[in-house]
């Protein structure tokens, strides 16, 4: 089979897909009664795999805003590439057919290719995760109980809060437990409630703030097996622990954090997360898991209206394959996050040797709470923030200890002049943090 999938590596697909397409295709040849057939058959599935990948077209229909092609066509950023002839960029196949010219649905590449990468049967992709978690409880509770731990009733940025998401989505909040100890007992106890009509289990990752001390949660296995679905809100958005597209493994910093795969294997029937935390995407919402509720979602009426456009689909489609082709290179933010502090000290020294120093970075987003991450950088005495951002480009730089730092680890190897530059520009001239100017 491994075989047979590397046979039809000039497709440019990734190997998980490939495996797929030759599974298909020895499964119905064998079917047929021609095995013969299987390279062949093989070809095509990779074939109609690729065709099927959202991609540019020219619209030659006469159609200007044609649903189907993604609407409009938009012009390119200022001082960006042009995406087309004209100047802006061609219409994509966001909701066709190639192979049918019929309408298709936004829903089949991108979310697909990320059920894929998380070992989900179905997914789909909407604005964001409040709104994953909106369109969830709309869908599968409306009208009827949520049980979700008390410890877990989590506000995230801009004030949006869980029993408040759950009050827009027309079902009922069933706190269970305390703050600090949930026990499935106290699922269980609220499902056994007739008048409660508990129709889901809701677990909420804590991903903004810790309880440590005397504490007690239930696994996903407890919680999955009380005879409803489970949601597993995990927000940051970490499709498998393992880190397969990390060449050395996943960080030590990631220890703990919960992720797709794992979620769904241990039993949760969707899980819910971010798309531009540590997946490293645009700003979206997908929802993953088993075929019949991703399905139920995507026929409730708030999923048109918080469905996304073809801009963040095909964003969201490069990164599932760089996911699937396990090239952690290809994602701007494993690149960041794993890159050696060798490396950054390195960097700094190119720089500005009399301002290197070691920093500390951290994921951010709402993400790993108290998780810090050895870096390196130029430290700078006292607050120039002001005076870095004055520039063009401006330079975004933070203040720690009355001191200016400009970590490394977010800045792109390629803007190192850009920094250089910028202090250069200062007046006076920079001197090290402890250094009297």
């Amino acid at each position: 089979m491994d075989r047979l999938a590397r046979s039809l590596a000039d497709t440019g697909l990734p190997h998980p897909l490939l495996v797929d397409a030759a599974r298909t295709a020895v499964a119905e040849a064998v079917s047929d009664g021609d095995p013969a057939s299987a390279a062949d058959r093989a070809q095509a599935h990779a074939g109609a795999t690729a065709r099927a990948l959202l991609t540019d077209v020219v619209n030659g229909t006469g159609v200007l805003l044609h649903t189907n092609l993604g609407r409009a066509p938009w012009p390119p950023p200022a001082g960006g590439p042009d995406g087309g002839p004209d100047g802006g960029h061609r219409y994509a196949t966001l909701e066709f057919d190639l192979d049918t010219g019929a309408r298709g649905s936004r829903q089949d590449r991108a979310p697909a290719l990320l059920a894929r990468a998380c070992g989900a049967e179905a997914a789909m992709v909407v604005n964001n995760c409040a709104s994953a978690v909106l369109l969830v409880l709309a869908a599968l509770a409306g009208g009827r109980g949520v049980a979700v731990s008390r410890g877990e009733l989590v506000e995230i940025g801009g004030g949006f809060r869980i029993p408040e998401v759950m009050a827009q989505s027309g079902a009922r909040l069933m706190e269970v437990g305390t703050t600090n100890r949930t026990r499935a007992t106290d699922f269980a106890t609220a499902l056994a409630d007739p008048a409660a009509d508990v129709a889901l289990a809701l677990s909420v990752h804590r991903s903004n703030y810790r309880i440590e001390g005397f504490t007690e949660s239930p696994t996903t296995a407890e919680l999955a097996g009380l005879g409803v679905p489970l949601v597993a809100d995990i927000g940051s958005g970490l499709l498998d622990a393992a880190c397969p597209w990390l060449a050395d493994g996943p960080p030590r910093w990631l220890d703990g954090e919960p992720a797709a795969r794992q979620v769904l294997e241990a039993g949760a029937g969707l899980v819910t997360f971010s798309g531009d935390k540590l997946l490293g995407g645009p700003q979206a919402g997908v929802i993953a898991g088993r075929a019949d509720l991703v399905a139920a979602c995507a026929a409730h009426p708030l999923a048109r209206a918080l469905r996304p456009g073809s801009l963040v689909l095909h964003a969201l489609q490069d990164l599932a394959l760089a996911y699937l082709s396990r090239d952690g290179s290809a994602i701007p933010f494993w690149r960041m996050a794993t890159t050696p502090v060798a490396d950054l000290r390195a960097r700094a020294a190119g720089i500005a040797p009399d301002l290197a120093g070691d920093t500390v970075a951290v994921p951010g987003g709402g993400t790993l709470p108290g998780v810090e991450i050895p870096s390196a950088g130029l430290v700078l005495a006292g607050d120039r923030v002001a005076e870095l951002r004055a520039g063009s480009p401006p330079v975004i730089a933070r203040v720690a200890d009355d001191a200016t730092v400009v970590d490394l680890r977010t800045v792109h190897p390629d803007d190192d002049g850009v920094v250089a530059e910028a202090l250069a520009a200062l007046d006076p001239a920079p001197v090290p943090a402890g250094t009297a100017p």
